[in-house]
């Protein structure tokens, strides 16, 4: 959350000052000014003098000196940004001279926590304010009794998350605080991500490297590795590949409510490669009528410019927005960034903490245009009003091919945004520019998220039982593609539902091939508006309930995509209440059960 200014001993003038250097500052430089500001006043305290040879450096608070040049990293990821961060991590400490173990925290045994010295944990957050699927267990262990006493450990928190979510970060910081509490000592101060993490990443591990070779040289040459930009390929997160569209088809019939769409891109020339349960990471473009509007209301002139990053890289405003800058999100973060430049006092009100309900209330479904009506008049310049903002995140997407079935294409399956909310039509960003301003022929930039946590068994004789609703069918078409290709001749069950049997049956044919072919054992599917009685997914597991059990009791390994909120909810209670029923267990067993599946991989989601 970014501070501001407000009730303090400074002069107007210098108040104006903090405010509009405050949101400028890098977490390495908050925590450097930290520590200055804080030796300063022991200086004046002592009425000491600092020489001129103390580096400034050195001030900043640190922990004790690390023991060892052991260094372990943890991480706890969901989508496969924080695996990566945690690989790319490993490589630059290897590279510097520390001896590194890099592990999921699925992997690591919790007791082990006792033997280390230098800890390092990456780790996002996930739904609201969840640790991700593949940290619950060790997130459990440090919070429970048997967590031991951890005075030789030094350690460091790297948090990613979103700050539109009321949790933000939440899992970082309670790792971060649970470790302290246990006698851990701090490195360096947790950094907290947003969606744009590259750079605060790049700058917790310039401090981490600083704190464990113990010199403000130690970490000299990060930049120049650069953290997030590490790859086995040319192409990546920041340095994406332009791919040409060769293919957007509509899957859903004549009168259908929804539009889902069936997108080929081109990877050729790109040595882009990708296995079955990737993603695809689309840098989009803001609305173009949407810019115009902001840009109106806010009286600049589209084609004054403005630098878009500490490189002073300079675009103009109109582009600035349409490709660098998230217009169509509100967070409470962003609305008090925003309120150093207004006068207008119900947004003052709005922030007060007995109005958080009213705060919600009104950042749901509305966009920075909303509060630029809303709270007026601004006291901004371009370039200010810029620099409060975050940078347009990629939107992840599951493949929905097999890079073995198709070479150099990727698949997706995306279904177009479109709703209406206080009195304004909404549109998602990348479903709608996919869905109304992409043809056939365009490019568009897009990298590989890997998602180690959502594979294939090993084993090609695992059984195997997917459950994906609407869009959510996407990686199990992948994985049937690539079982084809394979010749896998292992038990397959999916479990596929929509609104509509006639016209939402996303890529029937396929399915009725596969089964046709033995590619795919059984399928089940629910169109939740065909009945006076919704049907969901959750309900044909059920009416198989027994078979089900017995697939898991063979060993099978269960894959679910899609909405996390209210679908992959309800089918993580239903899988319960299978186990419960078929396997003559109590709840806590049951529970159980389910939590060892997921330990040893055999419950893999892939929600959002």
């Amino acid at each position: 959350m970014q501070l501001l200014v407000t009730n303090s001993p400074f002069n107007q003038e210098q108040t104006e000052l903090l405010n509009r250097l405050l949101p400028t500052l890098s977490e390495s430089q908050k925590i450097w000014l930290n520590g200055y500001l804080s030796a300063s006043l022991s200086v004046s305290a002592n009425a000491a003098v600092p020489t001129a040879e103390t580096p400034a450096a050195s001030i900043a608070p640190v922990a004790a000196e690390p023991a060892s040049k052991e260094v372990t990293i943890l991480f706890g990821s969901q989508t496969g940004n924080a695996q990566n961060l945690a690989k790319k991590s490993a490589k630059i400490l290897t590279d510097k001279g520390f001896q590194v173990t890099t592990l999921s925290m699925s992997d690591f045994k919790p007791n082990n926590i006792k033997k280390l010295n230098n800890l390092l944990i990456i780790v996002s957050t996930h739904g609201e304010g969840d640790p991700p699927d593949t940290a619950l267990t060790f997130h459990e262990f440090l919070h429970g009794k048997r967590a031991p006493k951890l005075e030789n450990l030094n350690f460091s928190v790297l948090s990613l998350g979103d700050s539109s979510y009321e949790f933000f970060c939440q899992t970082g910081k309670e790792f971060d605080e649970r470790l302290e509490e246990i006698g851990g000592k701090r490195l360096l101060p947790r950094v907290d991500c947003d969606l744009d993490f590259e750079e605060p990443a790049n700058e917790w591990l310039e401090g981490v490297l600083s704190e464990l070779g113990n010199t403000s040289t130690a970490a000299s040459s990060v930049e120049t590795q650069e953290l997030a930009t590490l790859s086995e390929t040319e192409y990546s997160r920041s340095k994406p590949f332009l791919a040409e569209v060769l293919e957007i088809q509509n899957l859903n019939g004549r009168g259908s409510n929804k539009e889902t769409l069936h997108i080929e891109l081109s990877l050729e020339n790109s040595g882009l490669a990708y296995k079955p349960g990737d993603s695809l990471g689309i840098y989009p473009k803001n609305e173009p009528e949407l810019v115009d509007l902001l840009l109106t209301e806010l009286s600049f002139h589209a084609e004054e410019t403005v630098s878009i990053n500490k490189k002073g890289e300079i675009r103009s405003i109109k582009e600035a927005l349409l490709s660098e800058f998230e217009i169509t999100v509100l967070t409470k973060p962003l609305i008090e960034k925003f309120t150093a430049y207004s006068t207008n006092e119900s947004l003052q009100d709005l922030l007060k903490k007995e109005n958080q309900d009213k705060l919600k209330a009104y950042i749901d479904g509305r966009d920075l245009l909303d509060l630029i009506k809303d709270f007026g008049p601004w006291n901004f310049t371009a370039q200010t009003f810029v620099a409060q903002l975050r940078k347009l995140p990629a939107r992840l997407y599951s493949i929905a091919s097999s890079y073995t079935a198709n070479p150099e294409e990727v698949h997706l399956t995306i279904g177009a945004v479109r709703y209406s909310a206080h009195d304004r039509n909404r549109k998602g960003v990348c479903s709608i520019l996919c869905a109304e301003r992409l043809n056939p022929g365009d490019k568009i930039p897009v990298f590989i998220q890997q998602n180690e946590n959502f594979k294939l068994p090993e084993n090609p004789e695992t059984p195997v039982i997917m459950v994906g609703p609407g869009t959510g069918i996407a990686p199990f078409r992948s994985f049937l593609q690539e079982r084809e290709e394979a010749e896998i001749e292992g038990k397959s069950w999916l479990f596929f539902g929509d609104q509509h049997f006639v016209t939402d049956f996303l890529y029937q044919t396929e399915w009725q091939n596969y089964l046709k072919s033995g590619v795919l054992t059984k399928m089940n599917v629910a169109f939740s508006r065909d009945t006076a009685e919704k049907v969901y997914v959750q309900h044909r597991m059920l009416e198989h309930s027994k078979e089900l059990f017995e697939w898991l009791q063979e060993g099978a390994s269960v894959y679910i995509c899609g909405d996390e909120k209210h679908m992959a909810h309800d089918v993580h209670q239903t899988l319960i209440n299978i186990i419960e029923k078929e396997g003559n267990l109590n709840r806590e067993d049951a529970e159980k059960y389910l939590a060892a599946m997921q330990q040893d991989k055999r419950y893999q989601r892939d929600v959002y």
